[in-house]
């Protein structure tokens, strides 16, 4: 009997031990009703109520949480987009009670509220201002919900627009203005390379036809040193300039016949190579050069003859 009664005892201590001392595990609050009537708020450690009379009626997270809303809404343009709102909340410490009596289902308060501001805000705008004024979005959306929940024991520490989805036909079509404006720069850059080029190849070609110039220019200056060299040897044999120069071209001309014929690949070309020809050209020349001295000398004559009648008059 004795053995019955102190096992009964040992039961009853042990579910007084039990109900007398709990744990408040860390970022973390407990509720302690008693009778059905709130008594206090404990925090994170080892706990003591009277077993029975007092229970737990609850916990409350104290971390920082996450909530996602998406929210479908018109822009000013009639786009329909999808936004996602994220909302970083977290319990105040002081204001457990009201965090845990006033709402049954915070979450639910939180994405109401996103909700409104959202609707509120998005129609205001073009679907291109959406994009660049998220954060005027986000911000409007924290304000509405610290104004809001802070009656409730909840702050409010962040709220994030994190993605901006617009109907897929709108997708498609922004991305075949970007591409067009990405292939019109393209386009412009390659026609300024092209422009480029064309403008350095002219310089080329033109600095290229310069130095040919000169270098023609510098040929024919040393040709003519060359011949002038020429006619003073053959004058001081006796030999007027008329018959000089008229020498030099005739062995000029049966140079060029001998350079053409030695080489392999050239073309055929007909050219009067017999004595009569070239004594005929001789004489030729030699007459070109008589008659263009004479008519030099007359021209001379008559502009003399000009200055002294002006000068008489």
């Amino acid at each position: 009997m004795s053995i019955i009664i102190y096992s009964i005892l040992g039961f009853l201590g042990f579910v007084l031990l039990f109900g007398t001392f709990f744990i408040v595990r860390q970022q973390s609050a407990a509720v302690v009703e008693r009778f059905g009537k709130f008594v206090s708020v404990r925090h994170s450690g080892l706990q003591i109520k009277i077993p029975i009379i007092d229970r737990v009626s609850g916990r409350v997270s104290l971390r920082v949480q996450q909530l996602d809303v998406v929210v479908e809404t018109k822009t000013k343009d009639d786009v329909f987009v999808k936004i996602k709102v994220s909302v970083q909340y977290k319990v105040i410490k002081d204001k457990v009670f009201d965090a845990f009596y006033k709402l049954d289902f915070p979450q639910d308060q939180i994405t109401s509220y996103v909700f409104d501001v959202v609707r509120a805000e998005v129609p205001k705008m073009i679907l291109d201002d959406v994009f660049e004024k998220k954060d005027d979005i986000a911000i409007a959306v924290k304000s509405e919900l610290n104004d809001s929940m802070l009656n409730y024991g909840f702050d409010i520490i962040k709220t994030l627009v994190t993605d901006i989805d617009p109907d897929g036909q709108v997708k498609d079509s922004m991305n075949r203005i970007n591409a067009s404006e990405r292939e019109k720069v393209a386009a412009q850059f390659e026609g300024d390379a092209q422009r480029i080029l064309i403008v350095e190849r002219a310089k080329a070609e033109a600095e290229s036809k310069r130095l040919q110039g000169q270098g023609i220019a510098d040929q024919r200056r040393e040709i003519a040193r060359g011949l002038e060299d020429s006619v003073k040897v053959l004058n001081g044999v006796n030999i007027n300039s008329q018959e000089a120069s008229a020498l030099i071209v005739v062995t000029q001309h049966y140079d060029t016949l001998q350079s053409v014929g030695s080489a392999s690949n050239s073309n055929l070309i007909l050219m009067p190579n017999s004595p009569q020809a070239g004594s005929e050209m001789l004489n030729n020349m030699v007459a070109s050069f008589t008659a263009s001295n004479q008519i030099g000398e007359a021209m001379k004559k008559q502009r003399e003859e000009s200055e002294n009648t002006k000068k008489s008059e």
